[in-house]
């Protein structure tokens, strides 16, 4: 197996030998860091198990300024790799752009859309998933009191805030949420210390479990977790392992099973939308031996039975993104 990676330095201009790789898959990850032990993880994690399973090859860049984002993608076209594939949101304008300049490349985008017909958009159930985490957290809870960080500020992570929301009321009547963010920029996905403060402040107001959807700024969450003595959940890649016994789960986001199938499709796979949802495996929550102890047997009777109900269509968990609001208040 061989990975070839190229870093790009902020100012840094992408070279890459044109035809060298004719019709070798590529991987864009968003700000944040490949290793960021979350979501940028996930996409890595998955296109190594694409490369092990096959043999076969593919290229990845870590973008180090926001500038980077419609040359990383254009350039990777024109060096004729196919698929394309990247993640974030954030991506979504540049690709608009680019893909339409390379009708005969197929690209990927994980959690953006983009309506062009060479183009997969993936997107998931993010609601669904921290409903089963919501429902742990207010099960776990000693002072009817749970917390959410999240990064960036936008409907996606909003999306995070609300389902947790839900889940944890719907396991506690008398649970008190509350919910900040990072900030509003790129830069709140990698800033473990603000996310450190900001969980401060929130056992400071009582909570007790707290939620990180904050790329590797959750690192910072959930380390604050740890030191305060509360429990954490993690997000979207298996977490329970940094702090075991003391990382409540985490809600899983099959980001490795996206960028799999983007790999073993090739460029000729379904493009349009794709919706990942708890149904189809694209979210739940993390059971293994490092919170076997935190979860009891009638909180997994409570998410066996919640996952079921929403993957047969009978518990609908409100999607933030579809008329920006949740129906439980937060603080």
């Amino acid at each position: 197996m061989k990975l070839t990676r190229k870093f790009l330095g902020a100012t840094a201009v992408l070279t890459l030998t044109t035809g060298a790789a004719l019709a070798d898959p590529a991987l864009i990850y968003d700000m944040g860091g490949k290793f960021d032990r979350s979501f940028n993880e996930m996409a890595f994690t998955g296109a190594t198990r694409w490369a092990e399973e096959t043999g076969g090859e593919f290229r990845d860049i870590e973008l180090q300024s926001e500038a980077q984002r419609e040359q990383a993608i254009r350039r990777f076209a024109e060096s004729g790799y196919n698929p394309v594939v990247m993640t974030g949101f954030s991506m979504a304008t540049p690709l608009e752009v680019v893909a339409a300049d390379y009708p005969d490349t197929t690209f990927v985008i994980i959690d953006g859309v983009v309506d062009l017909p060479n183009v997969r958009s993936v997107i998931f159930s993010e609601q669904e998933g921290s409903y089963l985490v919501g429902l742990l957290a207010g099960m776990a809870t000693e002072t009817d009191n749970v917390s959410f960080v999240g990064g960036m500020d936008v409907p996606l992570i909003r999306a995070f805030a609300c389902g947790y929301a839900q889940g944890a009321v719907a396991a506690n009547d008398d649970v008190n949420v509350i919910v900040n963010y990072t900030g509003t920029t790129p830069a709140a996905w990698n800033d473990p210390v603000r996310g450190s403060e900001i969980t401060a402040a929130q056992i400071s107001q009582g909570s007790d479990v707290v939620f990180a959807a904050a790329g590797g700024t959750g690192v910072g969450v959930l380390q604050r977790a740890v030191d305060d003595g509360i429990l954490s959940i993690g997000v979207d890649s298996n977490q329970n392992y940094l702090h075991p016994g003391q990382v409540l789960t985490s809600m899983m986001k099959r980001v490795d099973n996206a960028v799999f199938s983007a790999f073993e499709s090739g460029p000729g796979m379904e493009t349009g939308l794709h919706v990942m949802d708890l149904a189809a495996g694209g979210v739940g929550w993390a059971d293994d031996e490092h919170n076997a102890e935190l979860i009891s047997d009638e909180m997994r009777a409570a998410v066996s039975s919640a996952q079921e109900a929403i993957a047969a269509g009978e518990l609908a968990v409100h999607d933030y993104r579809s008329d920006s609001s949740c129906p439980i208040s937060v603080e």
